[in-house]
């Protein structure tokens, strides 16, 4: 089983929103502090958005690499500690705004205070510490963190452009690793030390949150980005050119999202290619985010039974047409690799009876969402799936408060009918419902859980700008919070059990 045999609750909040003095949120004490505040709202899963390092638009399911983890997530602090970093480095990022990150202002600045910090390492860090890194080379360096350091190391020297607009030698991943220079060897080298530093601060807070009873929940993208290491890497596992451009790309036909659609724009998998070698690169995929995590949400399941394919240049997701996706054969070779699939299938949107089939034929919980539920024309809470994950709202929802506010008066008499409660903030009493349901897991945006208007919004689907920014403070947790959540929780029977 992926979700606890027993009813539950989490929270929604991806690490960049924690909150802190850093300019972002980090993988440090302020996750733990978080930890402790689920702890004591009674809330035992925390799910987080991809962790990958950001490309386009600052989206975390626009990364760099399947694998590798993003570096502007490590706490600074504890880089001082291991006296990488000065006392007084990371000073100016103090004075950027602690409830949304500034992506300009931040990112340079970060990384610079980064790589003076892995430039240090070999001086510094004392031998454990050597061993330890080390060791985490000799472990992921054949399968993703060679290539990502290479990828990352050209990418630099190439002023940050796609790989497909460098140099010949450097734009073919077999040329490119025989001619790299002893600079850019330098520069792989520090793109490793920061992964490990990365990887180190979150094996201690997994470790933090299980000894306090919280199971970490992520969030895995189905397709990769174009621009990003493991298409640089491996054009064998995609549909693309003899010089690696796309000739279909992703996206999802017109929904309650979009009158459009969404045209995403990442090049799809040569299903047939992977099937060959056993999916050998989806079963590694999944190894890693079943060592990181202890569910995995895929975005976009639909895609596995089948897909929408879009022209290349194509203006909108309209022009695209449904292609027939791994199915059965993927999900029998994830299973030969890890025997319980440790997964969640986002299967929202346009959902058919052999998508559901497929869903089932696998043991996978699906999810529903409150928002969309609440407004259709005929919905019953009893009727959900107890193998389910009910959801108020997810990242790409307004807030319950905002959405609410934008429904016209009679959608807004529907859904309070339907939770009844007729004087309670319409925030807890969407918590509050999703509580209610058969399904073991109810999870909310934090931003639900405070009450908080769509200023607080994380991301508007579809647009490419001012997403991804907003934060908590620290002022907004406070007990009063925690009170009212584990209330709610304790009346609904999600109480964890000691």
């Amino acid at each position: 089983m992926t979700l606890t045999p027993q009813p539950a609750a989490g929270v929604c909040l991806h690490i960049t929103s924690l909150p802190g003095s850093a300019g972002i949120g980090e993988l440090g004490s302020a996750a733990r502090s978080f930890v402790d505040w689920l702890g004591a709202a009674g809330l035992t899963t925390w799910q987080v958005l991809p962790l990958g390092p950001c490309g386009y638009g600052d989206s975390p399911y626009q990364p760099l690499s399947c694998f590798a983890g993003n570096e502007q997530l490590i706490e600074l602090a504890e880089l001082v500690e291991l006296e990488l970093l000065g006392r007084d480095a990371i000073a100016p990022l103090q004075t950027l705004p602690r409830d949304r990150v500034e992506f300009g202002q931040l990112l340079p600045a970060r990384t610079a205070l980064l790589h003076t910090a892995a430039r240090r390492f070999r001086q510094r860090a004392d031998r454990t510490l050597i061993q330890e890194y080390q060791q985490f080379v000799d472990t992921h360096d054949e399968l993703w963190l060679r290539d990502y350091a290479a990828y990352r190391s050209l990418k630099s020297q190439h002023s940050q452009r796609q790989w497909l607009d460098w140099p010949r030698e450097h734009a073919r991943h077999r040329d490119a690793l025989a001619s790299l220079d002893s600079t850019q060897r330098a520069r792989m080298d520090e793109v490793r030390i920061l992964q490990f530093l990365f990887a180190r601060q979150w094996a201690a807070l997994r470790r933090y949150a299980h000894e306090r009873g919280v199971q970490l929940m992520g969030d895995m993208p189905i397709y990769l980005a174009l621009d990003s290491a493991d298409a640089w890497s491996r054009p064998e596992l995609l549909l693309t050119d003899a010089d690696g451009r796309p000739q279909r790309v992703a996206g999802v036909p017109p929904d309650y999202f979009s009158n459009d659609g969404q045209l995403w724009g990442n090049p799809l998998y040569d299903w047939p290619a992977q099937a060959g070698d056993g999916f050998r690169w989806w079963r590694a995929r999944l190894r890693h985010a079943a060592e990181r995590f202890d569910t995995v949400r895929i975005d976009h399941f639909r895609g596995f039974e089948s897909y929408w394919s879009v022209p290349a240049g194509a203006l909108t997701a309209r022009e695209g047409r449904w292609e027939p996706g791994p199915g059965d054969e993927l999900f029998a070779a994830l299973r030969s690799e890890l025997v319980e699939l440790p997964v969640v299938a986002e299967d929202l949107g346009i959902i058919t009876e052999a998508v559901e089939q497929l869903r089932d034929r696998h043991g996978l919980p699906g999810m529903r969402v409150l928002q969309f539920d609440l407004v259709a024309d005929e919905f019953s809470l009893a009727q959900l799936r107890p193998d389910t994950v009910c959801y108020t709202g997810t990242h790409d929802n307004d807030t319950t408060v905002g959405w609410f506010a934008g429904l016209p008066p009679d959608l807004q008499e529907r859904v309070r009918s339907r939770m009844s409660g007729q004087g309670e903030p319409i925030h807890s009493a969407m918590v509050r419902t999703a509580f209610a349901a058969p399904c073991r897991l109810a999870v909310a945006p934090l931003q639900d859980y405070l009450g908080l208007d769509s200023s607080c919004r994380l991301n508007i689907p579809g647009t490419a700008s001012n997403n991804w920014r907003w934060r908590v403070t620290a002022e907004q947790l406070d007990g009063r919070w925690c009170e009212e959540i584990a209330a709610q929780v304790t009346a609904s029977g999600r109480s964890p059990r000691r």
